[in-house]
């Protein structure tokens, strides 16, 4: 058969009808599309400074402040001193009507050891109290700001004041995607929490980077599914293709661009992964009773964690579940009894995840971390007071897996748990320890925009080296 002058049948032709007209494939064969030339796909897998300890991160972040003298830093003397008067410039009381005086509040539930490490916790966790030898426990954090906003943004940041790429960009950034079909950086929350989409936002980094919102529910993902058909989508698809790849041949090394078409690209890939991704139909019972979870429930932290479980099993980098919502998140600063609902949601489910990545052997290369903006204070302005203050002179984080050192203490706060007395661990070095584990260099990690070079760490920042395994 005569061969037609409209027929594309080179390999360059050949990869363009089959592979770029459906945008499902075109950053993967870009390379020989270009003949050679390098990919500028900004996700394409990029090998770490150094050998990795883990290959995906789960941040679990409990949003509002969890009081760290409650939960993971046993005080036995604030129980003891309970009722005593303190002296003490705090930013949560000062210059604050009704809190010129000050006494130490003892906490509601008590401490034991557990595991063959002796790590204790309090009675607000008991599930997760049989998982500390998978633990290394952080009792010594501090941060830089008592509000919410601010110290959420620090968290998640580095920045405590100005809007910064989120921790999870910068992994994204650093290392790229070894899954083209879903995003790298996703975020599964309920409800926006403090600091709003600044959270997840790549800010002056590739738009490719963003972290992807996914809110629990009987549609996780909006607009997913297609509404017309395949085969028309598929000619939509590749009639869009070419004009997006003749506009930016027109517009060469315009990143932002390319980040653009890069996500609707993804966008496509994720009709097809996402669903299944997030389909739980085939989980056994043993493993939904695991987390805690009925089947058929699209909601609740339970499933937050096992769609986790599910998303590092299929290469995404960074996934982080936020617990919180307006009327669901840990500023107890009306009664301290809201930590017990708030415990008994996320206890099992953190418990059955840290259980079933490690039966699956994944929790040796998945850093689970845990962490919230700051702690409570010991301490207000009545010692029978029912809540706690913010607290951001002393808190409690932990890391299990990914090259965490098992069932260790690190740190430690003075005997009332107000300051940090031993081995303090600012959220700057959290982040250089939370990136090392994963081969990158904190220093090295950098993105030039408005004429200098940014880091996640800022100017700050050192490797928790005694918690590595």
């Amino acid at each position: 058969m005569p061969k037609s002058d409209s027929c594309a049948c080179t390999r360059r032709g050949f990869l363009r009808s089959a592979a770029a007209g459906s945008t499902l494939l075109p950053a993967l064969v870009a390379e020989l599309l270009a003949d050679g030339a390098p990919s500028a796909d900004p996700l394409a897998p990029r090998p770490p400074h150094f050998s990795a300890r883990a290959k995906s991160v789960i941040f679990l972040f409990m949003s509002g402040g969890v009081s760290h003298v409650d939960t993971f830093d046993p005080k036995p003397r604030l129980f003891a001193d309970h009722g005593r008067q303190v002296e003490l410039d705090h930013p949560e009381t000062r210059n604050r009507p009704g809190y010129e005086r000050l006494f130490l509040k003892r906490p509601q539930w008590e401490f034991q050891p557990h595991g063959q490490c002796g790590m204790q916790v309090s009675s607000l966790f008991p599930h997760l109290a049989t998982r500390v030898d998978d633990i290394a426990l952080i009792r010594s954090m501090h941060a830089d700001h008592s509000n919410h906003y601010n110290a959420t943004l620090g968290m998640h940041t580095g920045s405590f004041n100005a809007a910064r790429p989120s921790i999870g960009s910068w992994v994204s950034y650093g290392l790229g995607s070894p899954n083209r079909n879903l995003p790298s950086f996703v975020v599964l929350a309920p409800f926006t929490p403090y600091a709003g989409s600044q959270v997840w936002a790549s800010d002056f980094l590739p738009g490719s980077h963003q972290g992807t919102l996914v809110v629990p529910g009987d549609e996780p993902m909006k607009n997913i599914r297609p509404r017309v058909s395949r085969a028309r989508q598929e000619r939509e698809l590749a009639a869009l293709a070419a004009l997006n790849d003749n506009h930016l041949a027109a517009r060469e090394g315009d990143s932002a661009l390319a980040a653009r078409i890069r996500s609707f690209e993804t966008a496509f890939g994720m009709q097809i992964a996402a669903p299944e991704a997030f389909d739980l139909g085939r989980e056994t019972d043993e493993t939904l009773a695991l987390y805690g979870l009925p089947r058929g429930s699209t909601q609740g932290f339970a499933w937050q964690c096992l769609v986790a479980r599910r998303l590092v099993e299929r290469g995404v980098r960074f996934i982080e579940l936020i617990d919180s919502g307006s009327s669901n998140n840990w500023d107890s600063h009306g009664d301290m009894q809201d930590h017990a609902r708030l415990a008994k949601n996320v206890d099992q489910p953190i418990a059955g995840l840290l259980i079933d990545l490690k039966r699956r052997g994944l929790l040796d290369e998945t850093l689970v971390v845990w962490t919230t903006e700051f702690g409570r204070t010991p301490f207000n302005n009545q010692a029978e007071a029912k809540g706690r203050e913010h607290h951001p002179w002393a808190f409690a984080s932990w890391l299990a897996g990914g090259g965490a050192r098992p069932g260790v203490v690190h740190g430690a706060t003075d005997e009332h748990g107000i300051r940090v007395a031993e081995d303090g661990v600012h959220v700057h070095d959290l982040h250089a320890t939370i990136l090392h584990l994963m081969g990158l260099e904190h220093t090295r990690l950098t993105y030039r925009y408005a004429g200098r070079d940014f880091r996640l760490t800022d100017v700050r920042g050192n490797v928790v080296r005694e918690i590595l395994a």
